[in-house]
């Protein structure tokens, strides 16, 4: 197991930008210090041919614009917040309206996945990232430390965030990869197989803001209980999906304690790439990359709609306006950690 650096590039104020090659004798992967954005996750197919499974570009330029979060760490907020504002206790908080009047990911523009973060540690199999956020920044109260852990041991490709605010405050971060089990570059993914270990879900209105019900998956298209294809259900008729332009929906992770549990299982007939995943967090949003559009890609050429698909793991969206959702707000001068780990193997 080796960790290997090397310059990526340098952003306009003169800083030197860092790509970090951490790998097994089955698995690597590259992480950036820019945003502490994963660019790519690189193992032997079927046919002893490298295939890279994680959508990414070709260079820096393209991770400083990424305006469909490649790779990207996005927070402290994750996912969709109505209005752009919440609660917490008496104080009301607002943040950037960057969708449709409601806040996506924290900020588009000024976000943790657009800062460059500290590199604190490299040990034989890890590299960990770290970010200092101040008391109101990004519209969340509270001066705020932020790490991210990325380590490869074999076919495993694990995350640990550790979150610490001197005032209470959100912790929901999550990674926003895509991936496509045939290659990066290969196309769609509907013919790829998907399992999630989720018997409900959070069904969302227009805006894609969760509705606060929580509805059972059985007779829907979100059934993913046991393996199919991702495109077997995909119909722009369907009322949720419609809403969506496919799936971008929280699903709710079976019988959820805050320990690592695997809620998801997907595979790729053409590679014979098998990734199980793991978390902590209570639930993972489905998105198809319904949105996706990205030129200056890895290799040349461009990404399109449902060219990769994300399990981003995380609390419910909109949690912070739900009482009855999990609460991702968390209390002060503590550290608190959450985990999400992908295994890779050739079923």
């Amino acid at each position: 197991m080796t960790v290997r650096k090397e310059n990526f590039g340098y952003l306009q104020d003169g800083r030197e930008v860092s790509l970090y090659e951490i790998s097994s004798d089955l698995l690597c992967v590259k992480v950036s210090d820019f945003g502490a954005v994963t660019t790519a996750a690189i193992m032997k197919d079927k046919n002893q041919t490298d295939t890279d499974v994680i959508l990414g570009y070709e260079d820096l330029n393209g991770y400083l614009t990424n305006p469909c979060c490649l790779g990207a760490i996005v927070g402290p907020s994750a996912n969709r917040t109505a209005n752009a504002r919440f609660s917490i206790g008496r104080e009301t908080y607002y943040l950037e309206q960057n969708d449709n009047g409601n806040n996506l990911h924290t900020s588009k523009i000024f976000g943790i996945h657009k800062k460059l973060w500290n590199c604190r540690e490299i040990t034989e199999n890890s590299v960990t990232f770290a970010l200092e956020l101040g008391d109101g920044e990004l519209g969340l109260p509270g001066n705020r430390t932020v790490t991210v852990r990325y380590s490869v041991t074999g076919g495993t490709f694990d995350i640990e965030y550790g979150f610490f605010s001197d005032q209470k405050t959100v912790f929901n971060v999550t990674n926003h990869s895509y991936f496509n089990l045939s290659g990066h570059d290969s196309g769609k993914i509907f013919d790829q197989q998907l399992m999630l270990n989720s018997d409900y879900y959070t069904p969302v209105r227009k805006g894609l803001i969760t509705t606060g019900e929580i509805l059972s998956v059985k007779g829907s298209s979100l059934d993913f209980t046991s393996l199919k294809t991702i495109g077997r259900d995909f119909n722009l008729e369907d009322e949720q999906q419609a809403i969506c332009r496919g799936y971008d929906h929280n699903l709710i992770i079976n019988d959820w304690d805050g320990r690592l549990r695997k809620f998801a299982a997907a595979y790729s007939e053409k590679t014979g790439i098998e990734m199980t995943a793991y978390t902590t967090r209570p639930g993972v949003q489905l998105y198809t990359g319904n949105y996706l559009e990205a030129e200056g890609v890895k290799g040349g050429g461009n990404y399109e709609n449902n060219d990769g698909f994300c399990l981003e793991t995380q609390f419910f969206p909109n949690a912070l306006n739900y009482g009855h959702f999990v609460s991702p707000v968390v209390s002060e001068n503590k550290w608190h950690f959450s985990r999400t780990q992908y295994r890779f193997r050739i079923k």
